[in-house]
């Protein structure tokens, strides 16, 4: 049962790392292609940045979620609810964004074809 205990810990430290790392690797990427973007002057540069940075945010969440389970204290369980909440916040504000943004390329597209 303890070597049982001991995997799982291992296995969740790991998945921590795991989705840090995508988390920031995806971000990294939807930054840079942001920029790229913005340099061609793509009308779709917002859109494709707001996807980009949901899609990191949702793996920083999870790294959050699994934190919870090795969390032992009130003040700690306190921390990682907090950081749950805002990056929840963040991701429907980013959501949001992605819906106006697609509306707005939608709206141009078809006033570019009348």
């Amino acid at each position: 049962m303890e070597q049982m205990h001991l995997w799982l810990d291992i296995l969740c430290e790991v998945s921590i790392l795991l989705f840090e790392y995508v988390g920031v690797i995806i971000l990294v990427i939807a930054g840079i292609r942001g920029v790229y973007n913005s340099i061609r002057k793509s009308p779709y540069t917002r859109l494709n940045l707001a996807k980009g940075m949901a899609l990191g945010l949702e793996f920083k969440m999870g790294r959050e979620i699994l934190r919870t389970v090795k969390v032992t204290g009130w003040e700690e369980i306190t921390m990682v609810a907090g950081i749950i909440v805002l990056r929840a916040a963040l991701t429907f504000l980013i959501h949001w964004e992605i819906k106006t943004e697609e509306k707005e390329n939608e709206a141009l597209e078809n006033k570019g074809e009348k």
